[in-house]
């Protein structure tokens, strides 16, 4: 792992929406602009086809026109990741495409089959990390896989992180303990709110939606993170927590919705959200979510 790759990994994985169109195809100007936003903002590496992408809600060739549009609009500022996933033929392809295409890095999602067994899904994300010779950041979102098979994944030459997203935070603990030198980097993939216990815990790094909405609020949180100043931390994070509170309505299905919506009311119509997501907020939803933005300053009163 390049010194480059493991600071930008280290910093804020931000991971951009996908603007729909009147049409309801891909919004590729307005999607320049939101990439455009988040680099400049001097975010470290910016996230293509992430969930907060809707991911899934996407076609594949969708997806590749988003992987597409996120690399011009960076024009190499930020650390740019394309996400990839579904079957192993289809994540394999569209990573080599994504590298062909300029892309840093490859972000798998964690298989969603029902009957995906543990150390198969870590042979999954083994076989990308051979395919494709890009650096592999692994997905983690569910207590599936154990200690010894996210240490498999961990240590292979090619995965540069793990993105840890499920607050299992003893398995997560476990692994980090039998972590050695050139085991991956370990990366809170649960976002601001959860970054101050990853951190006690090993990890540097943490995944966000919100760069969308306020990049400057989660840049000062990971600043106050990287100096140790936990208070600080716990102050800032406080702000965003209403924020965060609204994404997981619905057992999270209006967690993209509260950010897309944050974003038209700062004029960025990107559009509703994809099924099976909420497509869109009830109106006493839109006016607290306007509340808390003019709070942050970023919506005028």
């Amino acid at each position: 792992m390049t010194a480059k790759l493991r600071q930008a990994l280290a910093g804020i994985s931000g991971v951009h929406v996908t603007p729909y169109a009147a049409d309801g195809g891909i919004d590729v100007d307005l999607l320049a602009k939101v990439v455009d936003r988040i680099a400049a903002a001097g975010v470290h590496n910016i996230v293509s086809a992430g969930n907060t992408g809707e991911f899934y809600a996407l076609t594949l060739d969708e997806v590749r026109a988003v992987h597409d549009g996120a690399i011009a609009a960076n024009r190499n500022r930020a650390l740019l990741t394309a996400g990839v996933g579904r079957s192993l033929k289809d994540a394999i392809e569209l990573g080599r495409r994504a590298k062909a295409a300029g892309a840093d890095a490859l972000m798998v999602h964690q298989p969603l089959d029902p009957f995906a067994a543990p150390q198969a899904q870590a042979a999954y994300f083994k076989a990308i990390a051979d395919g494709v010779d890009l650096p592999l950041v692994a997905y983690v979102r569910s207590d599936a896989m154990g200690r010894a098979d996210l240490l498999s994944i961990a240590n292979h030459p090619n995965v540069v992180a793990v993105k840890f997203a499920t607050p299992n935070m003893m398995l997560f603990a476990e692994a980090v303990r039998e972590s050695g030198a050139n085991t991956a980097l370990w990366v809170c993939g649960l976002a601001e709110g959860w970054a101050a216990p990853f951190y006690a815990a090993g990890a540097r790094g943490f995944t966000s939606g919100l760069v969308n909405v306020d990049p400057k609020r989660t840049l000062a949180i990971h600043a106050a993170l990287e100096s140790g100043d936990f208070a600080k931390v716990r102050e800032l994070v406080t702000t965003i927590a209403a924020f965060e509170t609204m994404r997981t309505k619905f057992q999270n299905g209006a967690n993209v919705t509260v950010v897309k919506e944050a974003m038209m009311q700062l004029g960025y119509p990107v559009g509703p959200v994809r099924l099976p997501g909420l497509a869109a907020l009830d109106a006493e939803d839109r006016a607290k979510l306007s509340g808390i933005l003019k709070a942050w300053g970023v919506l005028s009163a």
